[in-house]
């Protein structure tokens, strides 16, 4: 079958090279395209559309052009749009990295649709008002994947569901420990790839895998995406710990404790426990608890050195998810009856003007319990 399909390969197309294992899956998508279209590639339509050209938006395009895909990393500034197309760089959000030179930046939503996937990227607050933008130009035959970490406020929903309310299918999640420098530098990284299809499971994972990005496959939705919203919670709380030079038996604490709090929240939710274990749970909770280069450690990290939050907030071009999702998991912990002690003295520290010293002194005064209490 692929030897035929080659064959018959017109100009103006794109080869790609596909196991024969995983062609015999695609094949069997009979509510999909023809198998043809997940093989070659025309130059004149956007096969892939990434929406939004933050960092790991612009890392994650730049990865699939390089494997001979045609991709359209989407951004709702026009400006900035104009920019990387003429630099060939991201110098906002990714500066320093060149990008690959067929990837094309758009805000133009009508090139939308003709992409057989579409990944988002956009910051989870941010989801719902651009996906009901460009929602009518996506095509209703194009796979759903999102890379978003976090929690909306008020509905408290994560990006998976608020991207199949609006667009009335199913989504795939994207996740793990990936700081996109890393990625864009082919640092080796191993991510998970969570959804609810076994086939598309496959599908994506040829998709994103490469010699120096490996993707697993996983079925709980729910539970990778609970770790990747409060990884961000937690790596605030661990910022300040940095910030307030407490040393490293309190982070070993915070994020042992942190990953209790995960997957407390998570069972709750409905997620497996192991999940938790896993490159989503506590692999992405170790990265982003200890380096510099997450957004929410920083964050902490400024708190804890006497920083206001809005100044932080002012000096920032790239978005903390974990200041947003604070509010949300803290509501959801109220929701469910569940206690989230770390969750709640960053709220405190955030939301109420609570000094950071004085969350942590609160922390380590509580009543004392058993190790595994609430389970």
């Amino acid at each position: 079958m692929l030897s035929e399909l080659l064959g018959s390969a017109g100009t103006g197309t794109k080869r790609l090279s596909w196991k024969s294992d995983r062609l015999d899956v695609i094949n069997k998508f009979s509510y999909l395209p023809n198998p043809a279209v997940f093989v070659y590639i025309h130059n004149s339509m956007s096969y892939i559309a990434v929406i939004g050209a933050g960092s790991w938006g612009t890392t994650l395009a730049s990865l699939l052009s390089e494997k001979g895909y045609d991709v359209a990393l989407w951004t709702h500034d026009p400006e900035l749009a104009i920019s990387i197309n003429r630099e060939r760089v991201n110098n906002i959000f990714l500066p320093g990295f060149t990008l690959h030179p067929m990837l094309n930046v758009s805000f133009n939503g009508e090139e939308l649709s003709t992409a057989r996937y579409i990944l988002n990227t956009v910051p989870t607050q941010f989801i719902r008002p651009i996906f009901n933008k460009i929602r009518t130009y996506i095509n209703d035959q194009a796979i759903i994947v999102s890379a978003s970490k976090g929690i909306e406020n008020n509905t408290l929903m994560t990006p998976s569901m608020i991207l199949e309310e609006i667009m009335g299918r199913p989504v795939s999640v994207l996740s793990g420990p990936s700081f996109a420098r890393e990625v864009a530098d082919k640092k080796p990284t191993a991510i998970t790839l969570a959804t609810g299809d076994p086939k598309i499971g496959l599908l994506l994972q040829e998709v994103f895998n490469t010699d120096y990005f490996r993707v697993y496959t996983h079925d709980d939705i729910i539970g990778v995406e609970i770790g990747g919203a409060l990884k961000n919670v937690i790596a605030i709380a661990s910022g300040i710990c940095d910030g307030l030079s407490l040393g490293h038996n309190s982070r070993a604490a915070l994020i042992t404790r942190g990953l209790s709090e995960m997957t407390r929240l998570g069972l709750k939710m409905n997620a497996l426990e192991v999940t938790f274990s896993g490159l989503s749970g506590i692999g992405d909770l170790v990265l982003t608890c200890t380096d510099m280069q997450s957004r929410n450690f920083t964050v902490g990290h400024k708190l804890g050195k006497g920083m206001k939050l809005g100044d932080i907030i002012n000096q920032t071009q790239s978005v903390a998810e974990g200041i947003a999702t604070t509010l949300s998991a803290y509501e959801l912990a109220s929701k469910h009856g569940i206690e989230l002690p770390i969750t709640e003295q960053v709220y405190l520290t955030l939301y109420k003007d609570k000094s950071p010293a004085e969350a942590v002194k609160n922390l380590m005064n509580r009543s004392l319990k058993s190790e595994f209490h609430g389970y």
